[in-house]
């Protein structure tokens, strides 16, 4: 078929097969696997985030000298991935935490009580919301089956432990609930222990909305820090407060300083910045870990942060860091493990829960999907990735590209999406006969396929502007397909649900189909 006929049927021309250009670092950021943007600066120094993407409520274990951290999953599973490091700047990925769905998993809380961890759950799910717990002997697993506590109407748990040894879980709303010494259950009803501090009322905020309550035990003081004035809407609404005692049991004192953290204009490089930690580092020094959104940038979700604290005489503490917008120097102390891992993947074996993980998935979803041959078989479920569970992965720059072979089974339909939930997201897939393009959530054009069963697709997310290639030829020549989009309102604040806008591949209809050699490449600023 010559080529002027192939762009009636909705493709371009086809592209000499040359090699791209390897893309420019941006400035401020190095560059790590896959090209993607890594904090530690090498001249120690760092530049947040410190872990990019859809990392948010972040839930920080120090563990004499190893840290653990996790995020909440939502409707990703196998959730609850914990990360490991040794100096709170590089980050490396070990296993999940939780592979069965309960629900859409909201800020945890992650500690260590007698030599056993633990983990805090709030789901919100149908018929109602709860919060469970799990725990483990080890930090790698193996995690008990979830065990709800019959928390209906709190989210944001907050393990703490008072000066007499009794064991709490502090709520959203200034709430508390006491816990079985073993920590597996409550114990009588959930009291109101604190009123938080109110924001000025000319303040642009989503809503006082407390959450979020961290407990530190730091000499003779409780510290409480919680977040307020909503976590997403006006930029510069999400803050950070906090009150301290010298009782778990109260009175709670506000601090003079409130808030310590908070978006002032859309102009700063952070917005929405607030549901903090601390944290202390090798060096003895404290810092504080939060999440914010990057300016223009909600379709990555709310990134982790690092921010140092200072103590000041007075027994109070501050954050030092200003707008997060530069360089800042590194914790003493510890050694950097190898951060960040590989989006790409050769699917020499299957990495669900690491780099891979199903959207709102059913109970048997994991039977769908299997390696051999460096190929993954995708059994196909539903009739597009609304329907689908695609599996997605987690990107966390503003630039990049993906691509795969892909190659159907018959009478399947398969491709590649950016996907934010299964009422919102973009992409392209093929059945052996037509393309069909993904946008807006919906199922739109179906031009013509020349390449049949089998074909490469690509996808370039640069800045926003999406383009599509396809090729028919193992990837020596491309053709640009005739749809391009602009995806800049995939996000929560068009459509809710505190997600982020993630790659990823889907397939439906009947049979397997093969996916190979997937290839992610971050593109820089």
């Amino acid at each position: 078929m010559a080529a002027g006929a192939l762009s009636t049927l909705g493709l371009a021309t086809s592209l000499p097969a040359s090699p791209s250009p390897a893309p420019k670092p941006s400035p401020g950021w190095r560059r790590g696997l896959d090209h993607q943007r890594i904090a530690d600066l090498g001249d120690g120094r760092f530049l947040n985030p410190v872990l990019s993407g859809d990392r948010p409520d972040p839930a920080i274990l120090k563990d004499g000298e190893d840290y653990y951290l996790t995020f909440s999953s939502f409707e990703s599973y196998p959730g609850l991935l914990i990360w490991h490091s040794r100096d709170l700047v590089n980050w490396q990925p070990r296993k999940p935490a939780l592979t069965r769905n309960i629900g859409s998993v909201w800020a945890v809380s992650l500690e260590k009580h007698k030599g056993r961890y633990f983990l805090y759950i709030p789901v919100k799910a149908s018929p109602q919301n709860d919060i469970y717990v799990i725990w483990a002997d080890h930090i790698d697993g193996p995690w008990s089956d979830p065990v709800p506590l019959g928390l209906h109407k709190h989210i944001d748990p907050c393990h703490a432990v008072g000066e007499d040894g009794s064991r709490w879980l502090f709520l959203s709303g200034g709430d508390r609930v006491r816990l079985s010494d073993d920590g597996m259950r409550v114990i009588g009803e959930v009291e109101h222990v604190y009123d938080p501090w109110r924001y000025p009322e000319e303040w642009d905020v989503e809503g006082f909305a407390p959450e979020g309550p961290k407990i530190h035990h730091i000499g003779n003081w409780f510290y409480m820090i919680t977040a307020v004035g909503g976590t997403a809407g006006p930029p510069t609404g999400h803050m950070v407060i906090a009150a301290r005692s010298r009782s778990i049991h109260g009175p709670w004192e506000q601090h003079p300083g409130n808030p310590l953290v908070r978006t002032e204009s859309a102009r700063e490089a952070w917005w929405s910045r607030g549901h903090a930690s601390l944290v202390q580092a090798p060096d003895k020094s404290w810092w504080s870990l939060y999440h914010g959104f990057e300016n223009g940038y909600w379709t990555l979700g709310r990134q982790c942060l690092l921010d140092p604290v200072e103590f000041t005489p007075d027994g109070w503490f501050r954050m030092t860091g200003g707008d997060l917008s530069a360089p800042i120097a590194k914790p003493g102390g510890g050694s950097a493990l190898p951060h960040g891992m590989a989006l790409s993947d050769d699917f020499g074996t299957l990495a669900l829960g690491t780099k891979w993980s199903f959207f709102r998935p059913d109970p048997d979803e994991s039977s769908r999907a299997r390696v051999a041959d460096n190929t993954l078989f995708l059994k196909g479920k539903g009739l597009a990735p609304s329907t689908g569970s695609p599996l997605l992965v987690i990107a966390g720059d503003t630039s990049y590209r993906f691509e795969c072979d892909i190659e159907l089974a018959p009478g399947g339909t398969a491709g590649l999406v950016l996907f934010y939930d299964d009422k919102l997201y973009a992409g392209l897939g093929f059945d052996a006969e037509r393309f069909v393009t993904h946008q807006y959530g919906i199922e739109r054009g179906r031009p013509a396929n020349p390449h049949g069963r089998r074909m490469r697709i690509r996808v370039t997310n640069r800045k926003h502007i999406v383009s599509f290639h396809t090729s028919g030829d193992d990837g020596r020549t491309w053709l640009k397909f005739d749809r391009g989009m602009e995806v800049s309102g995939y996000h929560h604040n068009v459509r809710g649900g505190f997600l982020m806008l993630r790659p990823g591949l889907y397939a439906a209809g009947p049979g397997e189909a093969k996916f190979r050699d997937f290839r992610f490449t971050a593109l820089g600023d």
